[in-house]
């Protein structure tokens, strides 16, 4: 999946403490952790397709 879109925001520490500390966790970026979770969250919600399996 081709990535061309950057986000910028600001969150509380202890939002981005806990983000950093499962990105460590599960071996992964901080920025790999944000767009799992997101797109987690969209697929649960209907905003995006659920993945064929």
């Amino acid at each position: 999946m081709r990535k061309d879109a950057a986000l910028s925001f600001r969150v509380p520490i202890e939002l981005k403490e806990a983000l950093e500390r499962a990105a460590k966790d599960d071996e992964r970026s901080v920025s790999f952790m944000v767009e799992r979770v997101l797109r987690n969250w969209l697929i649960e919600n209907g905003y995006l397709p659920k993945p064929e399996t």
